[in-house]
C-alpha cells in the first residue's frame, strides 16, 4: 500500500494505528478509508490520533457496569447530610455571615482566589446557535450572561480592596478560567475581544477546552458520523478535572499562587461569581471539596440532591428516589433530602491536583441519543430514535473522594435562577431568568429602606441595578433609605443611582 506523503503518519504509523484499533475492536472505523480523498484521510487520521482507544474501551465498560449495578441493587440507602458538612444562609446569625465573607474577601484580597467558570454549551434548546454565556435574556440593558458574570468579578474585586494591605492591592485580581468546547471555543474568544473583556484584563480571563469522547453504538462500538469523521461529543461537566489537567490550569493556578477556586456553571443567570460567604464558610471549614445547594422546593422538584449514599457523599437523581424516601420529612417539618444540587462549587487547588490519584474510579454516564451514522455503503443516517450513547462524567462524582467535604445552603430566590428551556416555555427560560434578576434588583433597593415604583409585574418592569453598583444589595442604603426610584431606570454607575433615588 502506498499513502500520500502529505498524511500525518509514515506507513509504519499507519500500519500501528490501524492495528492498535483492530486490537480493541475498533477497526471498523478505517473501513472507507481507501475510498477516500487525501483531504479525508488526513481529517480521520487526525482524528483517530487523537482518540485513545484502551480508554474509551475500559470507560464504556465501567458505565455499562454502573448502568447494571444501579437497577440490580435494591439496597441502596440514602441518608440527609451529617450536621457537621452542613450550614445554611437561611438559619445562620447575620454576624456568622458577615464573618464567613470576610474571610473570603481577605483571601480574594491576597490574590489565593480564582473563579473557573463551566461554559462548554450551546444555546440549542433556546433557538441560538452560539454559545448559551451570550445568550440575551431582555434584560433592559440587553447585557447577556457572560457580561453579567464579568461584571459581579469586577465589583467583588473593589469591595475586596478594602481588605488589602500596603503593596496588595495588584493581588487584589480573581483569575477567570472559562471551560469551553470545540464548537464554542472560537466564538466565546471572539465574543470575548469584541467587547473588551468586559472591563477585565485580558491577561486574567484563560479559556482552556473540555475534552470529548467517541459517541458509541449501543454495543460500545465507535460512531463513524461520516465517512471521514468519527461522531465526538464533550465528555460532560465532570470532564472539567481531566481539563484542568490537560490544559495547564492546575500549572497556571499554582504559578499564580491560587490556592481556592469557586466552581459554577454558566447558564445561572443569579449565580454569585467569586462569592465571598461561599469562599469564606468552605476555608473556615478547611474544605478541599464543597458545594452550594438550595432547598429542594417539594418532593417531587425534579432536581438531585446532595446526600449520603451507601455511606458516600454524592448527588442522587430524583428519578433514583422512591417517592417515599423523597417525603420524608425532619422534626422542623422540612425534607431530609432537601440539599438540591445546583452546579455551584468549591475546590481546593490541592484538592484538584489530586483527581488524577483517583480518576480511573471515576463513574461514566450514559445519554443515549440520536446520534448521526454511516451505514455499510457509507450513507450518512439521520435517526429518528436513540441510535448510539454519548459518555459523560458529572462534576459531582468526585465527591466521594474529598478528605474534607462541605455544603452550604443559600436562598434560592437570590441565587439559583437556571436558563434550560426555549423562550415561552414558562419555567427556567429567558422569561423567567430575567424576571429573577429585575426582582432581585428591586429586593436590594427595599432592604436598603428605599423604594421601586413600578406598574405591572417583574416580567415587564424596566429596572436594572448593574453589579458594578451593587454586588448583593451593599453600599446602597447611604443613598436610597428614604427615597424612591421610578421605573423606567436602568442603573449602570453610582451617578445614576444618586440622581434616580428622589
Amino acid at each position: 500500500m502506498t499513502i500520500s506523503s502529505a498524511l500525518p503518519v509514515n506507513e509504519t504509523e499507519l500500519l500501528a494505528l490501524r492495528e492498535r484499533f483492530e486490537s480493541y475492536g475498533q477497526g471498523h472505523v478505517f473501513k472507507f478509508f481507501q475510498e477516500l480523498e487525501v483531504e479525508g484521510q488526513i481529517a480521520l487520521l487526525k482524528q483517530l490520533m487523537e482518540v485513545d482507544v484502551e480508554r474509551v474501551n475500559q470507560i464504556y465498560r465501567k458505565a455499562i457496569e454502573g448502568a447494571e449495578s444501579s437497577v440490580l441493587n435494591q439496597d441502596t440507602t440514602f441518608e440527609p447530610l451529617p450536621e457537621n458538612v452542613f450550614e445554611s444562609v437561611l438559619e445562620s446569625s447575620p454576624q456568622k455571615i458577615r464573618e464567613w465573607e470576610t474571610i473570603g474577601l481577605t483571601q480574594i484580597a491576597q490574590g489565593k482566589v480564582a473563579v473557573i467558570l463551566m461554559a462548554g454549551g450551546q444555546g440549542t434548546r433556546l433557538g441560538s446557535s452560539a454559545p448559551k454565556g451570550c445568550y440575551d435574556i431582555n434584560l433592559p440593558s440587553k447585557k447577556t450572561l457572560f457580561q453579567l458574570q464579568a461584571e459581579r468579578i469586577l465589583r467583588v474585586q473593589e469591595i475586596a480592596r478594602q481588605y488589602t494591605t500596603a503593596g496588595q492591592l495588584d493581588t487584589c485580581v480573581i483569575p477567570w478560567y472559562i471551560m469551553v468546547s470545540g464548537p464554542t471555543h472560537a466564538p466565546t474568544l471572539d465574543y470575548f475581544k469584541k467587547n473588551n473583556f468586559f472591563g477585565l484584563k485580558e491577561e486574567n480571563v484563560i479559556f482552556f477546552e473540555q475534552g470529548v469522547l467517541p459517541c458509541l453504538t449501543m454495543d460500545g462500538k465507535i460512531i463513524l458520523e461520516a465517512k471521514d469523521k468519527v461522531a465526538m461529543a464533550p465528555d460532560g461537566n465532570g470532564g472539567i478535572y481531566a481539563a484542568v489537567q490537560n490544559k495547564g490550569v492546575i500549572d497556571s493556578l499554582k504559578k499564580r499562587g491560587i490556592l481556592y477556586s469557586h466552581c459554577y456553571c454558566v447558564d445561572n443567570c443569579l449565580a454569585r461569581v467569586a462569592d465571598p460567604v461561599f469562599i469564606g464558610y468552605s476555608v473556615s471549614k478547611g474544605t478541599d471539596c464543597g458545594v452550594k445547594v438550595v432547598s429542594k422546593s417539594a418532593p417531587e422538584e425534579p432536581v438531585g440532591v446532595v446526600c449520603v449514599r451507601d455511606g458516600k457523599y454524592g448527588v442522587v437523581e430524583y428519578s433514583e428516589i422512591s417517592q417515599e424516601v423523597s417525603e420524608k420529612r425532619q422534626e422542623d417539618g422540612s425534607l431530609q433530602l432537601r440539599a438540591a444540587n445546583i452546579a455551584n462549587h468549591f475546590f481546593s487547588t490541592e484538592f484538584l491536583e489530586r483527581v488524577p490519584s483517583f480518576a480511573s474510579q471515576l463513574e461514566y454516564h450514559i445519554a443515549k441519543k440520536k446520534i448521526k451514522f454511516v451505514d455499510e455503503q457509507g450513507e450518512t443516517v439521520t435517526p429518528k430514535s436513540n441510535s448510539g450513547m454519548k459518555l459523560e462524567c458529572f462534576v459531582f462524582d468526585v465527591f466521594p473522594y474529598a478528605h474534607h467535604f462541605s455544603v452550604l445552603e443559600v436562598d434560592r430566590k437570590d441565587e439559583f435562577s437556571p436558563l434550560k428551556n426555549a423562550p415561552g416555555t414558562g419555567a427556567d427560560c429567558p422569561e423567567t431568568s430575567r424576571r429573577d434578576i429585575v426582582a432581585q434588583h428591586v429586593r436590594f433597593v427595599e432592604a436598603a429602606g428605599g423604594k421601586v415604583v413600578h406598574d405591572g409585574d417583574f416580567e415587564s418592569l424596566q429596572f436594572e441595578l448593574s453589579s458594578w453598583v451593587s454586588y448583593a444589595g451593599e453600599g446602597l442604603a447611604d443613598v436610597v433609605a428614604g427615597k424612591t426610584i421610578h421605573t423606567p431606570a436602568v442603573i449602570e454607575t453610582k451617578a445614576d443611582l444618586i440622581r434616580l433615588a428622589i
